[in-house]
């Protein structure tokens, strides 16, 4: 399926490229909930201390690029009934706990451009979820998270750790990401049971 935008058609994304994201995460609170345990490095981020999150952001954006073959980036946007899915009409794709996203083939120009506003930030523009056509990262936020979950290659998870805009935080497999100081949006800090990662008002529909 094709939709217009920008004086031009993108291609559509269907279940079949995030089948490899909803069959290898884990049903838990480890990084593996978001991203599935295929790369060698993981880590969260959020805005630093002092740093806007248009900067934080482009900041994160850019260090992609630099570690990315030329290609197409699929992007997600998490429908949450609040924040922009760009393509309105384009059917969606169940991820996670079934939640629905819209599925974009585009780029990092487009990821920074698209939309203003996500569940992390009111003037954050990333999409929930993106990764390469190549799958060498893997960046996914889930609903309840104030923070932003990446896999990928060693050099690029000490990249982003290193650089003062993003200051990654390198995670382990098998730990919970939450990043010390950070909450879930839920309002618990740590939680008990699976279904505690859906979001409030979805957890009883």
């Amino acid at each position: 399926m094709q939709a217009f935008k920008d004086g031009r058609s993108w291609q559509i994304g269907t279940a079949r490229e995030v089948s490899w994201i909803a069959n290898g995460t884990t049903e838990d609170l480890s990084i593996t909930a978001a991203i599935p345990p295929a790369f060698e490095a993981y880590a969260t981020c959020y805005e630093p201390d002092g740093v806007t999150i248009e900067a934080h952001e482009r900041a994160v954006v850019e260090q992609l690029v630099q570690f990315t073959a030329d290609q197409p980036w699929w992007l997600g946007y998490l429908e949450t009934g609040a924040h922009s899915v760009v393509f309105d009409d384009a059917p969606r794709v169940a991820l996670y706990w079934g939640w629905p996203y819209v599925l974009i083939a585009a780029g990092p120009e487009q990821a920074l451009t698209w939309r203003t506003g996500h569940i992390r930030a009111e003037y954050g523009v990333l999409p929930d979820l993106f990764f390469p056509q190549d799958r060498s990262w893997l960046v996914s936020a889930l609903w309840d998270d104030t923070w932003t979950c990446i896999g990928g290659s060693k050099i690029l998870i000490e990249a982003l750790h290193r650089d003062p805009l993003v200051h990654a935080h390198r995670v382990q497999r098998g730990v919970d990401p939450k990043p010390p100081g950070r909450d879930r949006d839920d309002g618990t800090a740590t939680a008990t049971e699976t279904d505690s990662r859906m979001p409030l008002w979805y957890r009883d529909t």
